[in-house]
């Protein structure tokens, strides 16, 4: 089959042919039928610090997908051979003490896919069953595809309270507009947004945010006063893992707020600890991945509903053996979500 790896130190991937993956007793076998990319792919493909830190080569990359089950292991119930599904690519123990209390997505043996083990940009991956979550049979695979990556901005909208309350989202890649649609739909009095990208900011306006800031053009404080008569916001939901748009947020962010930290830095942080958090009262939770699966029985509602629609987020499509362009798109930051179909025949949109 073909496959997408990383196989040594330095940018970059490429396509090499591999074997069927193997099949275990808990897994099915998934052929893929749409990948959407990630900024953590996109880290990994440029191979910065933490990606040296914290991925293990050689590996077939890739963790946002959809596909059918073309294949079972012996002790799996479901889900069928035929049925469509989307990956959680968490692939936790469920023996240590955070699996059996109800926090699987902080599993102390947790392997992602396409950071620990072999991942998505493939014709066919092997999960364990668990793993695989139904999707409806009409769902667009494009969508499909990026579930796992919603859950993210579901996961970090729904930790703070943000029901009647003006929230702020500091970065407006794919995840941070989903952020701002997801806190849209659960119910934000308003719901502001930063980025030095003008496309991004209007994506963001697309996806329902309220007032949109270019911290390149404006001042990010003075505007977000304006907006709040000088309260500050309610929650800040920081998406970018940027220095300056770490501070900006937490100084918009009024005393006794709540923040929800999902952005990377990756790199050592200068941050003012005592004005920012403590003389404020500041709550502030860390946010990874997703509940297992209680995010994921929100995003289900969400998605169902029509609370949220994804498919404005969807720019670009392209073939998988066309993943270069696909990178390059994704590092220009251009674009909203960009999907890869190992089948271009299959793709549910134009290709780019």
């Amino acid at each position: 089959m073909r496959a997408i790896r990383k196989t040594s130190f330095g940018a970059g991937f490429e396509m090499v042919d591999r074997p069927l993956p193997h099949v275990g007793e808990d897994d099915v076998l998934i052929q893929v039928k749409a990948s959407s990319i990630c900024g953590t792919d996109l880290h990994i493909y440029e191979w910065n610090p933490w990606a040296q830190d914290h991925v293990k080569l050689p590996l077939t990359v890739g963790h946002e997908l959809c596909g059918v089950v073309v294949d079972k292991g012996i002790n799996t119930d479901g889900p069928e051979i035929g049925q469509l599904v989307s990956v959680e690519s968490h692939v936790i123990c469920n023996r240590c003490s955070f699996c059996r209390t109800g926090k699987g997505h902080l599993c102390e043996n947790t392997e992602i896919l396409g950071v620990h083990r072999d991942g998505a940009y493939a014709e066919f991956v092997a999960v364990p069953a668990i793993n695989a979550w139904a999707d409806p049979p009409e769902m667009p695979y494009s969508i499909a595809s990026l579930q796992e990556n919603f859950g993210n901005a579901v996961h970090t909208a729904s930790v703070p309270l943000v029901a009647g309350r003006k929230v702020l989202v500091t970065g407006c890649g794919p995840v941070g507009v989903m952020a701002i649609a997801a806190a849209k739909a659960l119910g934000a009095r308003s719901v502001y947004a930063t980025d030095i990208s003008d496309y991004r900011l209007s994506m963001a306006w697309t996806m329902g945010a309220d007032l949109t800031i270019n911290p390149k053009k404006q001042d990010v404080l003075s505007t977000v006063m304006d907006a709040t008569e000088s309260e500050g916001v309610d929650v800040l939901l920081e998406m970018s893992g940027a220095p300056s748009a770490i501070d900006e947020g937490f100084r918009a962010l009024k005393p006794g707020g709540e923040a929800a930290l999902l952005g990377l830095t990756s790199a050592d942080l200068s941050f003012n600890l005592d004005d920012h958090i403590i003389f404020k009262g500041a709550s502030v939770h860390g946010i990874v991945g997703r509940k297992l699966w209680d995010t994921w029985y929100k995003m289900r509602g969400l998605l169902r509903s029509g609370a949220v629609d994804l498919a404005p987020l969807v720019t670009h499509r392209f073939a998988l053996d066309d993943f270069e362009r696909a990178f390059e798109l994704m590092a220009a930051g251009e674009c909203g979500k960009v999907v890869m179909f190992p089948d271009p025949a299959e793709a549910d949109g134009p290709l780019s």
